[in-house]
């Protein structure tokens, strides 16, 4: 597959999952992201920070982050902060330039979910 494809397919992949999401009251939204959604970055993140309007519970909330072939490139090692259940983290692999797509699940205390994905750039 080439690399414009690939992006492609990303920006598609991300689109679904975003319009499959619910805003309705009392469901988690994000509020904020580390790199910033749809952002460039000139220096690779060394983990994705999210930050949602309600707290979350940490066994049923997910982030994975792949690049534009797929390949999933953060540990698995995604959690809720301990101080503030309101953001997750997730730490990254080394990443290089190009397209990254992040994918999270939120799973509130009152056991609303959420989900959605969003892409950021590293370089280029």
């Amino acid at each position: 597959m080439s690399k414009h494809r690939a992006i492609l397919a990303l920006a598609a992949t991300a689109a679904l999952a975003l319009a499959g999401t619910g805003t309705g009251f009392a469901h988690a939204q994000l509020k904020q992201a580390t790199p910033a959604v749809g952002g460039a970055v000139a220096a690779a993140p060394t983990e994705v920070a999210l930050n949602f309007s309600e707290k979350l519970e940490a066994a049923f909330s997910t982030i994975i982050v792949r690049d534009a072939m797929g390949k999933r490139v953060n540990k698995a090692d995604a959690q809720v902060d301990k101080a503030d259940r309101t953001v997750m983290r997730a730490m990254l692999d080394p990443l290089t330039p190009g397209v990254y797509i992040v994918e999270w699940r939120a799973l509130t205390a009152d056991t609303h979910k959420t989900e959605g994905a969003f892409i950021f750039r590293v370089g280029e």
